[in-house]
């Protein structure tokens, strides 16, 4: 509880430390803005907060669907697979140090079981997103010849702007039981 709590209130900085270790390739990309991008930052740190707490069974499925959304975007993005993968590292790297100084203070298997947890969570999500990075790779191969058509950037936001909206939905009515 203690971990999902510092997550929670640190969020703004743990984005903030998150883009900034991202900047090169959130600067580099036009497609996707910047503020779509820091969108699903804010997600994915809300459930990662969410998956230390009471409901983290109830967070994995969601978690899921939000990986492979920001392995889609990637893809969106021009990023490589690879880029995705790391971007991800970064997340599992603030939240280790963000949550140190907590877990340190708790008994050592409750503090194992947490920083397990998370990495089991960072596993799984970078798993996810190079399987939607792939899928989104895979379907504009197959729709599009390999070009990207600028006409369909404003489609493709708005889908962006559909899956996130569903998923914070799902976050919010499962922080609101809580």
């Amino acid at each position: 509880m203690a971990a999902g709590r510092v997550i929670a209130e640190s969020r703004d900085a743990l984005i903030t430390d998150w883009s900034r270790r991202v900047e090169d390739k959130l600067a580099a990309t036009g497609m996707i803005p910047r503020p779509f991008v820091e969108r699903e930052f804010r997600l994915l740190v809300d459930l990662s907060g969410q998956s230390v707490g009471p409901f983290r069974r109830e967070v994995m499925p969601i978690w899921i669907r939000a990986c492979e959304q920001y392995g889609r975007v990637g893809s969106m993005r021009g990023l490589a697979a690879g880029e995705v993968v790391e971007e991800l590292q970064h997340l599992r790297d603030i939240l280790t140090l963000r949550l140190a100084p907590i877990v340190t203070t708790l008994r050592p298997r409750q503090a194992l079981a947490i920083m397990l947890r998370l990495n089991r969570l960072v596993d799984r999500g970078i798993a996810t997103a190079v399987v939607g990075y792939t899928d989104a790779l895979v379907a504009t191969l197959f729709a599009r010849n390999g070009v990207p058509v600028a006409d369909d950037a404003e489609h493709d936001l708005e889908e962006i702007d559909r899956h996130l909206t569903h998923l914070e939905g799902e976050l919010a009515s499962l922080s609101h039981r809580s």
